[in-house]
């Protein structure tokens, strides 16, 4: 069963890190997947799966709050006309695809490892 405590509080510090993450472009994003999916699989417990799962779920919901505003503010951008409309279509979902994906893999590695780390 699914601790979604463990996943919103791992999404929570993802966010909060992600934030401060600008500091450090590409490294701090992929650090802050990574210390939210090791607290999400950390506080899940239960070994390798039952962590990378809650790593997962907490990358997941993070990488789609970071496509939704990627994909949100490429329509700003095409509706005041600073990138070309045709940008808005498979390009713009791509990238938000792309960056959901990244967030989620290294969150479930984390949470691996927490969950792994809470079993022993």
């Amino acid at each position: 069963m699914t601790n979604w405590r463990a996943v919103l509080v791992g999404f929570a510090v993802e966010f909060v890190f992600g934030v401060f993450a600008f500091a450090l472009p590409g490294v701090g994003h992929a650090a802050a997947g990574l210390v939210g999916g090791f607290v999400a699989g950390w506080m899940a417990g239960g070994g390798l799966g039952r962590g990378a799962w809650h790593g997962l779920l907490a990358g997941a919901l993070g990488g789609v709050v970071v496509a939704v505003l990627i994909v949100l503010f490429g329509l700003v951008l095409g509706a005041t006309g600073l990138i070309p409309a045709g940008f808005l279509g498979l390009g713009i979902g791509v990238i938000a695809l792309i960056v959901g994906l990244l967030l989620a893999i290294d969150s479930a590695i984390a949470g691996a490892v927490g969950g792994w780390l809470a079993a022993r």
